[in-house]
């Protein structure tokens, strides 16, 4: 008996101890980036696998980053629409990037993705989440909106549903045309939707 006893003891021990030494899941997502927060460049290879810096790729007036994924059904709902939103905002100098944070999804599917697809704006492929992380990135649509300058000035949904017939809020195209008009943006951040990113 007394031997059983000193054997759970030392078990309990030992599971207390793995317990306390035991490093951060990796899936644990950093806290999002705070609005008025300024980017530091950064680099990522694209589609192709060339090397891309932020600043290589930002519009004189912003930037769009946004967290896409090639088997999220949400994200894929939104392809047109991210694709549109490029199209339209180009000519007013806010460019459209994205970036692609799924362990699992290789650049070669990416890039068959977005041609399949017909996303002509860039898409980088984040290896390691290392990108996600530095935003705090969590879902796929995830859309994060720099000004000329990279400060962070929007986070969060693109509109406010998968469905386009039931969208009545366009969150991030607000914030885009806000900016453009030099005005101030009536709401930064709107709760983003979507797959979870599969981290690293």
């Amino acid at each position: 008996m007394k031997k059983l006893l000193a054997l759970s003891l030392t078990l309990v021990g030992l599971f207390a101890t793995a317990t306390a030494n035991k490093p951060e899941l990796a899936n644990d997502v950093p806290a999002p980036m705070a609005i008025g927060t300024t980017v530091d460049d950064f680099n990522l290879p694209d589609a192709n696998g060339k090397d891309q810096s932020l600043n290589s790729l930002k519009g004189k007036n912003g930037t769009v980053l946004i967290f896409v994924a090639t088997k999220c059904p949400v994200s894929n709902a939104y392809n047109e629409r991210m694709e549109k939103l490029a199209q339209d905002y180009k000519a007013k100098g806010i460019n459209v990037v994205g970036i692609n944070s799924n362990v699992a999804e290789l650049t070669a599917e990416v890039k068959s993705h977005a041609e399949t697809n017909k996303l002509t704006f860039t898409i980088l492929k984040d290896g390691g989440n290392k990108i996600a992380d530095v935003f705090g990135a969590t879902v796929t649509p995830e859309a994060f909106f720099l000004d000329a300058s990279n400060k962070l000035v929007y986070r969060g949904r693109i509109d406010n549903a998968r469905d386009t017939t039931q969208v009545v809020s366009s969150d991030l195209r607000d914030a885009l045309d806000a900016a453009l008009a030099g005005k101030p943006i009536a709401k930064s951040t709107a709760t983003a939707f979507g797959c979870t990113i599969k981290r690293a």
